[in-house]
C-alpha cells in the first residue's frame, strides 16, 4: 500500500528564506564599518520627573563644540562627529576598535518640545538635555470632594 505526502509549498519559502539569512551571515564582504550618519553606539536614556523629561546620551570623545540638538515638533534630533587621530598613518595599526565620523540620532518625545526652554550640559563625556513639559502634559491632581 503506498501513503501520499502532501506538498506545502509555503514550508518550501521558509526553508529558502531560512537559507538566504545564512548565506548573508556568512557573507565575508559585508562591511564592519556603519554607513555616514549612522547610529555610533550613541546610547540614550530619557525619563521623565514631574516637571521635566531628562535626556541621557553617553557622547565619549566628543568635544561640545562638536555636538548639536535640534527640536522640529516633537522630534529631538542629536548630531555630531567624533574625530579621528590625524597623526597616526593607516597601515600602522594592529588594531582598530575605536570608531570616528559623523552621527545622528532622532527620537520622539511625547508633546510639542520647547525649544527655547532646552537646557544642555556636557559633563564626563554625557551630554544630558532637561526638556521643560508643556503645561496640558504635565499630570493634575483632581481633589475629590464628598457630598
Amino acid at each position: 500500500m503506498s501513503s501520499l505526502i502532501r506538498w506545502e509549498p509555503l514550508e518550501e519559502l521558509t526553508s529558502l528564506q531560512n537559507e538566504m539569512r545564512r548565506m548573508f551571515e556568512r557573507n565575508p564582504v559585508r562591511p564592519w564599518w556603519p554607513p555616514e550618519g549612522m547610529n555610533l553606539d550613541m546610547a540614550m536614556d530619557v525619563y521623565e520627573k514631574q516637571d521635566n523629561t531628562i535626556v541621557k546620551i553617553a557622547l565619549p570623545g566628543v568635544k561640545p563644540e562638536d555636538v548639536q540638538v535640534s527640536v522640529l515638533g516633537n522630534a529631538l534630533t542629536i548630531t555630531g562627529e567624533v574625530k579621528g587621530e590625524e597623526n597616526v598613518e593607516e597601515k600602522n595599526y594592529i588594531r582598530r576598535e575605536r570608531r570616528y565620523g559623523k552621527f545622528s540620532r532622532t527620537v520622539s518625545l511625547p508633546g510639542q518640545l520647547p525649544a527655547d526652554k532646552i537646557q544642555a550640559e556636557y559633563e564626563n563625556g554625557v551630554l544630558i538635555l532637561t526638556i521643560p513639559k508643556a503645561e496640558e502634559a504635565k499630570s493634575k491632581r483632581i481633589q475629590v470632594k464628598a457630598k
